[in-house]
């Protein structure tokens, strides 16, 4: 590997081509291998939310029955039906859940090419500080994605599936407004939980510190509810489900930042 303080801006450049390129044959080798297994993409992990027999929905149900709120939790019914109005619908539904699917699997080398981008430009010091940092990083990403995939996404699909503002109107879903509410809970939640490692790195530059954190906290609050609001339904239970784990990463961002500037304060001496 070159010298970065030897390479030009065009030198750079040319670097962070090359790790993009890798970056994105990973997506695509892994989204081909999703796209031959189209019955478990689709019939399993797809569709999964969409029936009532789905895990999350049945933990629900068990959850207010031992509250003693009956089957007021319960899901008995789906009323709609998903379909495909285009032509191509269903090839482009099927080609682009697979590059989704593609990313999400193939994320820790794209975060590994990130991290080869940038780690030499740091010191020995700063590279042993950041040690496990592709680790976590695609950890927190996982949870996320199992967070987005198994409470925002049946969330939302239960309540919209089940709104209707008339008895005549009947919900048929369009193919690709279904994936879309399931790829934005998914990649949304994988993204948000990442929280604490752009915490990290913001307190190594500079930007925030554990004294700003903390002042901020009940703004942080207003943003995570807002946030909360933007990613699930229009109901106070959802809503507080889903702030409960952002409030959380937010008082383990607070945790990682006095670590990393109690750190800094002592390399100081």
């Amino acid at each position: 590997m070159r010298d970065p303080n030897q390479m030009s801006f065009l030198d750079h450049l040319e670097e962070l081509r090359w790790h993009l390129i890798r970056s994105v044959i990973s997506v695509l080798l892994f989204g081909t291998v999703a796209f031959i297994f189209k019955d478990f993409i689709f019939n399993t992990l797809l569709f999964g939310p969409k029936d009532t027999n789905f895990i999350t929905y049945r933990w629900f149900c068990e959850i207010s029955q031992m509250l003693g709120q009956g089957n007021s939790f319960c899901i008995q019914e789906m009323p709609f039906r998903i379909q495909s109005r285009t032509m191509a619908g269903q090839f482009s539904a099927h080609l682009w859940t697979s590059i989704l699917a593609g990313f999400i699997i193939a994320f820790p080398y794209v975060i590994y090419e990130l991290w080869r981008f940038i780690s030499p430009g740091l010191n020995s010091n700063e590279r042993k500080n950041a040690r496990g940092f592709i680790l976590i990083a695609s950890i927190l990403f996982f949870i996320g994605v199992l967070f987005g995939y198994y409470i925002i996404t049946p969330l939302s699909i239960n309540f919209l599936g089940n709104y209707t503002v008339s008895s005549q109107i009947f919900n048929d879903f369009d193919l690709s407004s279904y994936i879309g509410l399931l790829r934005a809970s998914v990649l949304s939640s994988g993204l948000i939980f990442e929280l604490p490692i752009i915490i990290y790195f913001f307190t190594k530059i500079g930007i925030v510190n554990p004294s700003f954190l903390k002042k901020n906290r009940k703004f942080a609050l207003v943003i995570l509810l807002s946030l909360s609001a933007i990613i699930t339904p229009p109901d106070i239970a959802s809503q507080i489900i889903v702030c409960i784990p952002l409030l959380i990463l937010y008082e383990v961002s607070i945790f990682i930042s006095k670590i990393v500037f109690k750190n800094q304060e002592l390399n100081k001496f």
